[in-house]
């Protein structure tokens, strides 16, 4: 049995329609699932023209029609977009309006377990909220629409592991939101994740918030205020968990296979040691040569992962984009997907 996975098309003006199809020119990805793209077949087709890769567009009135067979892109249409109606490389209204709703039917689709895992092509924030749709980003969208109280990002790569206590708020902000009891549920929610993607024994670190973990309080009081008794509830139940680990130290450690995972405190805490490890960049023709990372949002009753990238406008409607990164997520979605459903 393969796993039904949904793929979003992503903001038409960006790359996601061409990293989708270049995703799904790969008979690996047919081989473990069975992939569905959520999108519009005049965004589908422009890429299908403009990349050359000559795939079978296979329009389907509902998800049960899919048949998952190599080199035919099974796709729902919401007809969203009209020809020439959009433009590459611009941020509009009517490509977020369209990124917007592919999400939304994608969630209605995994709600109703119609397909078994979403995995999200890259969207435009100032977009989606040009057409009215006052979110932050994915995370912010799907916590909604599945009326979720509790949630956490996870970034992935090959190397490297991070689950967030905060993301998308200023610096200033994170430090307020940073109690004993997000620390622990984020934990938690690590943990959760490590055993969907096959770890028997998770060992979590947890990093400080202060340099040097605030130094015995020399600089700071939230690690013992907050983040040391999140860690002592989390032990309680069992969890594998060590911190505050020094911020400076605890991606080395991790790097070097001493974690499976490390809960950080803040966005950019964690998300600059997955870009440094997952991105490469070739300085002579300022292109990216390598994109591997993903971004998944744990806590939800759905399973949803996503590219560790945003929309590249400067590249969109050209042919260059790199579909690393939407391999990798639809690989992971896959893999949890058949954990939660149990699928051999």
């Amino acid at each position: 049995m393969r796993p039904i996975i949904g793929i979003t098309m992503g903001d038409p003006a960006g790359i996601g329609p061409e990293i989708a199809l270049k995703a799904l020119a790969r008979e690996e990805i047919y081989k473990e699932c069975i992939p569905v793209v959520i999108g519009d077949y005049e965004a589908l087709k422009d890429a299908n023209e403009f990349t050359n890769l000559h795939l079978t567009l296979r329009e389907i009135p509902d998800v049960s029609e899919a048949k998952g067979i190599y080199k035919t892109v099974d796709y729902i249409n919401l007809n969203l977009l009209a020809p020439g109606s959009w433009e590459y490389k611009k941020v509009s209204a009517t490509c977020g309006n369209a990124a917007f709703n592919y999400v939304k039917k994608a969630i209605e689709l995994a709600l109703e377990n119609k397909i078994h895992a979403v995995v999200t092509g890259p969207i435009s924030k100032e977009a989606i909220n040009l057409a009215g749709y006052h979110y932050s980003g994915h995370t912010e969208i799907f916590a909604d629409l599945t009326k979720t109280k509790e949630y956490a990002m996870m970034l992935a790569n090959d190397n490297l592991k991070v689950v967030h206590v905060t993301t998308h708020v200023s610096l200033r902000k994170a430090c307020d939101l940073i109690t004993k009891e997000r620390v622990y549920k984020v934990i938690k929610l690590a943990y959760d994740a490590m055993k969907m993607l096959d770890v028997e024994s998770p060992h979590i670190a947890v990093a400080g918030l202060n340099p040097h973990s605030s130094e015995n309080g020399l600089f700071g009081d939230e690690e013992e205020k907050y983040i040391i008794p999140g860690i002592e509830e989390a032990k309680k139940e069992g969890i594998d968990v060590e911190g505050p680990v020094p911020p400076d130290t605890v991606f080395v450690k991790a790097l070097s296979g001493q974690y499976d995972v490390v809960v950080a405190m803040y966005h950019d805490q964690g998300h600059i040691p997955v870009k440094l490890t997952g991105f490469k960049l070739d300085t002579k023709t300022g292109r990216f040569t390598e994109v591997k990372g993903i971004n998944c949002t744990l806590g939800l009753p759905i399973i949803r992962t996503s590219v560790d990238h945003g929309t590249a406008f400067g590249k969109a409607g050209e042919g260059r984009a790199n579909e690393e990164s939407l391999v990798d997520a639809i690989k992971m979605a896959v893999k949890m997907a058949r954990y939660k459903f149990q699928i051999k």
